[in-house]
């Protein structure tokens, strides 16, 4: 038969620290080791769950710090974004003044073309080189005499006529109802 105490394999068997003699004395310093086994259980338990926690707040706090970061981030984004937009918008604007500062210079040269071309003197060249005009002789003027009397009439002039043709009904429908 095998002895109790030898074990087979190569790791031995580990000796337990609740392991006491059987006599009262080593009851109550059993039990006593219970106590304090379990009491060393109960700290580890709070202390897991403090660790926990801990690791909990850690985490919470972690979380907390990328949110701040990526808020961050895309306040800076935004903000280059509408940078951005003011810069194309003033860049726009520019060339826009350009074109005007362009368009304006030509209306200025159209304009002093367009002054020096009413010219009498350049209408008469031009009349005379590229239309053949020429100016009238004495003997091309004819003189026509009008009379002095005035064809037009006054404003005044037609209330009167329309007052005295109503005048005339008035008359007429005075009569056949009298």
């Amino acid at each position: 038969m095998a002895n109790k105490m030898y074990e087979y394999g190569t790791s031995p068997r580990k000796i337990e620290p609740e392991y006491y003699p059987r006599n009262t004395y080593g009851r109550k310093l059993r039990e006593e080791k219970l106590r304090e086994r379990e009491e060393r259980e109960r700290k580890e338990l709070e202390e897991k769950k403090k660790r926990k926690r801990a690791l909990k707040l850690e985490k919470k706090i972690h979380h907390k710090n990328i949110a701040l970061i990526i808020g961050m981030f895309l306040m800076l984004l935004a903000i280059s974004y509408r940078n951005s937009l003011i810069t194309e918008r003033f860049n726009e604007i520019q060339n826009k003044k350009e074109e005007l500062a362009q368009v304006e210079k030509s209306n200025e040269q159209t304009q002093v073309s367009i002054e020096s071309s009413l010219n009498l003197e350049n209408l008469e060249k031009n009349a005379k080189k590229e239309l053949g005009m020429q100016k009238l002789d004495r003997n091309q003027k004819v003189y026509i005499t009008l009379p002095k009397e005035d064809y037009t009439e006054s404003a005044t002039e037609e209330i009167k006529k329309n007052e005295q043709s109503s005048n005339w009904l008035k008359k007429l429908i005075n009569k056949l109802f009298k």
